[in-house]
């Protein structure tokens, strides 16, 4: 199959693409598979897609696949609205339209001979996935890799067949915890912040990745720089509201910034004072 460049930002051309699997990840969240009808499209880590479903309508939804196989892109959902209830219950086989991808990806340069750290809350480790498969895969540019991941209770951790393969890797420093024990859960019990202190990573000398419900966002950045990382080495990222990809609509905008065009992913520094903004 033939694989083309990341197309221009601003394109608002659909492609066909054809549902290949999808798996159930917890109760109400799914990850779907597919495959393009013609070429594949190259994206970057921290990329995300607009999605059509006919008939229904329009969600933007992150990457969560792995950047070096194109040929198969991934969509981790959380049914949440119509398009994304529709996409919940998608049939292998069912023909979908697929534009982008869109947006800053994560900056995966600037972690280059630095620890990197990667926050994840809850489905919030669907945008950062295809940034720590692409890390592993060039392991030797990075020095510690620390993932971070948190979720409200076991049964709501996503990509539990991943986790346990981290877990077991030497290459990367694995920490799950959950806000909510159940019987039989043997691991950390306790919101994903609250491990910042104590995970060994430099942080004078790192690059953090952080990805979940803004308040999280929010304590996890202060937690780092408590620690001593510098607040433009934060990158966080932020997908509300979202409804054209290309900065025309005005849906998305966060004070003098629209997330979809300059976002999804930023430096604390472009954020950090946008989001302490009550109802903003």
């Amino acid at each position: 199959m033939t694989i083309v460049d990341t197309p221009p930002q601003r394109t608002l051309t659909t492609r066909p693409y054809v549902v290949s699997t999808v798996r159930q990840q917890t109760h109400d969240i799914v990850t779907v598979d597919i495959r393009p009808e013609r070429e594949a499209i190259a994206f970057a880590p921290g990329q995300f897609d607009m999605i059509y479903v006919y008939g229904v309508g329009e969600a933007a939804l992150s990457i969560s696949s792995d950047p070096a196989a194109p040929q198969l892109l991934s969509h981790t959902i959380r049914a949440v609205g119509w398009v994304t209830r529709a996409l919940n219950h998608l049939q292998p086989g069912t023909t979908i339209g697929v534009r982008g991808p869109y947006g800053r990806p994560w900056p995966l340069a600037d972690a280059e001979g630095r620890d990197l750290v990667v926050i994840a809350g809850g489905i919030g480790l669907a945008p950062v996935r295809p940034a720590l498969l692409a890390a592993l895969a060039q392991r030797e540019r990075f020095r510690r890799v620390v993932l971070l991941v948190g979720a409200r209770s076991p049964r709501d951790l996503v990509f539990r067949d991943d986790l346990d393969v981290w877990a077991a890797d030497p290459a990367i420093d694995v920490h799950v915890t959950v806000d909510s024990a159940v019987r039989g859960w043997v691991g950390r019990v306790g919101v994903v912040t609250k491990l910042i202190p104590a995970v060994p990573f430099d942080p004078e000398d790192a690059v953090a990745l952080v990805c979940g419900p803004e308040v999280m966002m929010r304590f996890a950045a202060e937690g780092l720089i408590a620690r001593g990382m510098p607040t433009d080495r934060i990158h966080v990222t932020l997908e509300r509201n979202m409804r054209c990809g290309v900065g025309t609509c005005g849906h998305c905008q966060l004070g003098p910034t629209l997330l979809c065009r300059d976002g999804p992913v930023y430096a604390w520094p472009e954020v950090g004072e946008l989001m302490s903004v009550r109802e903003l």
